[in-house]
C-alpha cells in the first residue's frame, strides 16, 4: 500500500510541480512531511542537502531518497523516481508533436510569461521552508549563510561557495 501512496504522491508532485527542482521542493516538502508524515522537518532539510550535492535534477534526487526512507527499500526509491519522472515524460512527449505548431502562438508566449513569476514565488517558498530551526542553530550558521549570500549575490562560482561553507561547517562544527 505504501508503493502506490508513494506512486501516487510523487506523480502528482511531477504533475503539478512547475519551475524546475527549487520550486519543486515546497510540494515535496508539504507532501512527505506534513501530509503523509514519512519524513520529519530535520530529515527533509538533510534529504535537501544531499539530493543538493548528488549530481542530476534535485527533484529526482529527494524522490529517490524520500522513496527509501519512506520504505527501506530500492524499490520504494525506483518507484518515487519513475512517479515524478512520469508526467514530464509525458507532457515532454505532447509538446514534441505540437511545438512547431504553438512555437509562434501568442497566447501560449502569454501563458509562458504568466508563469514566471509563479516560479519565482516557488523558489522563494522553497528558500523559506529550509530557513527553519535545523538549519540556523546558532549565530555562526547565520554568518556562513550571510556571507555565501552576499558571495552569490556578488557572482562568486557557487561550486566554490559550496565547498567553502562546507569546509566552514567541518570545522566549526
Amino acid at each position: 500500500m505504501i508503493y502506490l501512496e508513494l506512486f501516487w504522491s510523487f506523480f502528482t508532485i511531477g504533475l503539478f510541480g512547475f519551475g524546475g527542482g527549487y520550486s519543486i521542493l515546497s510540494l515535496i516538502q508539504h507532501e512527505v512531511v506534513d501530509i503523509q508524515g514519512w519524513l520529519t522537518i530535520a530529515d527533509f532539510t538533510n534529504i535537501v542537502a544531499i539530493s543538493q550535492v548528488t549530481p542530476g535534477p534535485i527533484a529526482i534526487n529527494c524522490a529517490t531518497y524520500v522513496g527509501y526512507t519512506a520504505t527501506n527499500s530500492i524499490l520504494g526509491s525506483a518507484v518515487a523516481t519513475i512517479a515524478v519522472s512520469l508526467p514530464s515524460l509525458f507532457i515532454m512527449v505532447l509538446i514534441s508533436r505540437f511545438i512547431n505548431a504553438f512555437r509562434s502562438n501568442p497566447y501560449v508566449a502569454a501563458a509562458l510569461n504568466t508563469l514566471k513569476p509563479a516560479i519565482i514565488g516557488l523558489i522563494a517558498s522553497a528558500a523559506l521552508l529550509l530557513s527553519n530551526p535545523s538549519n540556523f542553530i546558532d549565530y555562526i550558521s547565520f554568518i556562513i549563510f550571510g556571507t555565501v549570500f552576499v558571495a552569490a549575490y556578488c557572482k562568486v562560482n557557487p561550486i566554490f561557495l559550496i565547498l567553502l561553507a562546507g569546509m566552514a561547517g567541518l570545522v566549526i562544527y
